[in-house]
């Protein structure tokens, strides 16, 4: 199996933390801090690793966070193709308050990426070898809302399948440009089609109608505690999480993504490829902070799901 290639344009290194009260002026102090290499790519070339699987993330990185982001990618043993950038890698952080056991995210929105920086990226996923390409994650000031597309025709050239994890105009931009898989939340395909999707019934019906127009072949909503929803063709397919203590849910939609396009690549069949999808979700969210799914627990919820 080629190496599954993971893009992400907009990465940042994850710090976590945990402090026993958030107060607003005080100095919040914090422990058990974690660092990790993140952003939607990243993440799913973490998850496809630790299921045994091969991965090359491609990501636009810069500035003395940029390497120390390679650095920290190197370390885990991910291969890496980094395109360089001018501006400054973000550093986002995630704090876990433990008396009330709410969490904290603070994103930044990241650098702004100049035409040429993403054209160059462009024009280095063209130079490699890969039968899955997965781009993961929102897009940097600077790259045009198409940018997806463009990816989706350079998957389509080399005879690959594209498969997407974003939302709002980079994810309507590029439907109906031969996205294999596509994989917005609940929210996300609600603010896509203009619909509230709580309804069942509904939401099988607008996931459907992408489906049947052609605009994406396979498409997953994904939906928290409640599980998730598969649509292709005239097969609909829900599958509830597993219960389990929920630590963080952070990554939990990339090891989604990285668990399922892992088993279509390996060739195994699509529901089972949804199924080890959900397990890796649910598994990460069993792990604190910025750490994701860890291979025996996605393995013994796998087979929790398949029994019942």
């Amino acid at each position: 199996m080629k190496p599954i290639v993971t893009l992400t344009l907009n990465p940042s290194i994850d710090a976590a933390s945990n402090t026993e009260i958030v107060r607003p002026t005080h100095k919040v102090r914090t422990f058990d801090e974690r660092y990790d290499p993140g952003g939607g790519g990243i993440n799913v070339a973490r998850v496809i690793n630790e299921l045994g699987g091969r991965s090359l993330a491609v990501y636009l990185a810069g500035g003395l966070t940029g390497g120390v982001l390679d650095t920290m990618v190197k370390r885990i043993g991910v291969r890496h193709w980094t395109v360089p950038i001018a501006g400054l890698t973000r550093v986002s952080h995630v704090v876990h308050e433990i008396s009330t056991g709410k969490e904290f995210r603070f994103t930044p929105e990241g650098p702004e990426i100049l035409e040429e920086e993403w054209r160059t990226c462009l024009e280095q996923l063209t130079m490699l070898d890969f039968d899955y390409l997965v781009a993961s994650g929102s897009l940097p000031r600077g790259v045009p809302e198409d940018f997806y597309r463009d990816v989706a025709k350079i998957a389509a050239t080399k005879g690959a399948k594209f498969v997407l994890d974003t939302s709002g105009p980079a994810l309507k931009s590029a439907f109906g440009f031969g996205i294999h898989l596509a994989k917005p939340s609940r929210s996300e395909l609600e603010s896509l089609t203009g619909k509230d999707l709580k309804d069942p019934d509904t939401l099988v019906s607008a996931a459907r109608d992408l489906v049947v127009s052609g605009t994406v072949e396979h498409l997953v909503v994904t939906m928290g505690h409640e599980g998730a929803l598969l649509v292709s063709g005239d097969r609909v397919k829900w599958l509830r999480a597993p219960e389990v203590e929920v630590k963080s849910a952070v990554g939990a939609g990339d090891s989604f993504v990285g668990a399922m396009t892992l088993g279509l690549a390996l060739g195994r069949p699509l529901g089972e490829a949804f199924t080890l999808g959900v397990a890796a979700g649910t598994a990460t969210v069993t792990t604190v902070g910025t750490e994701l799914c860890r291979r025996q627990v996605v393995e013994a919820l796998y087979e929790t799901l398949v029994q019942g």
